[in-house]
Formats: C-alpha cells, sequence, structure tokens
C-alpha cells in the first residue's frame, strides 16, 4: 500500500460572525470572523481521491461577499484533471460540499446512506433551518450517478477511509488518511475550526448537539496524534506549506 499525499484546496473565502460558527450567544458574538471553504485531494500511486467538492458557480454567485474559484480551477493548478479523479468522498450534502459533483464524470461517489436517506426522506421537507443547506441539483445529480453508499465505517480504497460520525448532518461522514508521516482525518464540518473541537465547542449548525460531542471524540480517536484538518478554518493557509494560491500541503 502506498502512502498519500493530501492536500487542502480553498476555493472561497468570505467573513462572517462568531455567532455564525460558534453555538452559544457571548459578548464576541457580533466580532467578524473569517471563513474558508475547502475540497480536499489525497493522491497515491495508484489512487486521485477528491474530498468534497464545493459550491456550484451559480450558487456562490448568490453567496455575498463569497471570494470563489470553481475546484476544478485549483485541481488544475496540482495537474489533476477531473476525469482522472476516481473517487469523490461526501462528508455531508450540505451546499458547500457537493455542489460540483457533475464535473468528475468518472468518479464514484461515496456518501453514507443515513445521509442520502434523511435528505430524501420526510423530515428534511419540513426542517427549514436545515434544508435550505441542501443543493437540489447535486442532490438529483447523484440520485442518477455512480453512488457508493455507506454504513458506518468503510474501507474506500487502501490507506483511506470514511467514519460516520453524525451531529453536524446525520450523517456526517470523517476521513482517515494514511501518509507518510502518519495518519490525517478530514474532519470537514464535524469541527469547522480547530477551536470547535479543541476547545469543545460546537457550531449552531447542527443536527444533533450530542452528536457533535461524540464527532469530537470519535475524531480525537481516528487521528492520534496526527492532524485534524477542520472544514472552514483560514488558519489551515498558514499551519501548512504553500504549494500554489489557495493550496497547501497537508502530509
Amino acid at each position: 500500500m502506498s502512502a498519500f499525499e493530501v492536500y487542502a484546496l480553498c476555493y472561497g473565502r468570505r467573513t462572517g460572525y462568531r455567532g455564525e460558527h460558534f453555538l452559544g450567544y457571548d459578548a464576541d458574538s457580533a466580532q467578524p470572523h473569517p471563513t474558508a471553504y475547502y475540497v480536499w485531494l489525497a493522491v497515491s500511486p495508484e489512487h486521485t481521491v477528491l474530498v468534497d467538492a464545493g459550491i456550484r458557480p451559480e450558487r456562490a454567485r448568490r453567496l455575498d461577499g463569497l471570494d470563489y474559484v470553481e475546484p476544478v480551477r485549483l485541481l488544475a493548478a496540482l495537474g489533476v484533471e477531473p476525469s482522472s479523479v476516481g473517487h469523490v468522498v461526501l462528508t455531508h450534502l450540505h451546499y458547500d460540499h457537493c455542489g460540483t459533483v457533475g464535473e468528475f464524470p468518472g468518479a464514484r461517489f461515496v456518501v453514507q446512506r443515513s445521509e442520502v436517506d434523511y435528505w430524501t426522506g420526510p423530515w428534511a421537507k419540513r426542517i427549514e433551518r436545515e434544508r435550505w443547506l441542501l443543493d437540489e441539483v447535486a442532490l438529483e445529480h447523484l440520485r442518477a450517478g455512480p453512488v457508493e453508499p455507506v454504513d458506518g465505517d468503510a474501507e474506500v480504497v487502501p490507506g483511506l477511509s470514511v467514519h460516520l460520525v453524525g451531529g453536524h448532518t446525520a450523517g456526517t461522514q470523517v476521513v482517515r488518511i494514511e501518509t507518510a508521516a502518519g495518519p490525517v482525518v478530514l474532519a470537514s464540518d464535524a469541527s469547522h475550526f480547530h477551536e470547535n473541537i479543541e476547545h469543545d465547542r460546537p457550531a449552531p449548525l447542527l443536527h444533533s448537539t450530542t452528536g457533535v460531542y461524540g464527532a469530537f471524540d470519535r475524531i480525537r480517536e481516528l487521528a492520534g496524534s496526527g492532524p485534524v484538518v477542520p472544514g472552514h478554518d483560514p488558519e489551515v493557509l498558514a499551519r501548512y506549506p504553500p504549494i500554489a494560491d489557495r493550496i497547501v500541503r497537508i502530509a
């Protein structure tokens, strides 16, 4: 089994407020708080795996203040063509994580069955505080395409596995990747920022509060002493060595 190289590709940046990113009102909730949007690339001699697919350009244009680059353009900066991506792992089905699935015609899409069941079932239609986060166009593409639904923990390819944690959504999964430096865990929105998991503080966009805390514990267990990469923290671009504009190498 060959070790993977792992990259974070920042396709979007904007400034929100702390109250949007941390559960519970406090004196700092109205303070500006930058956020970033990522997809992640895991490459070995045998496999090219994309983790999440970002926002569709059409929806990105409707998001005020978003500094946006199409994810496929960032992949091109690493010499990766969409047709060479064998698997796209979708950590969950929010619009900013699955929007460009149609750009990867040769890929198989790995998503938790519980995530698909939730978004295609009756509760998602009723719970408006979650429903707006779905990308209907992406969901229809996935329903028609080569989806590999998984139940719980599963190996996608040797050295790269997914792990059901829930919390943020009904079927949020995190990704554990073996690298030459040891394991890396891509937490995605199971921990939006380093601060979430480091200070045991959930984000307000959640499906289950207890699930979020349980996800923190599971992520720590999976990572061991290795890095945990959050889903929206601009600090990722400062913590890891740059490869190109908006791109850093995690391991």
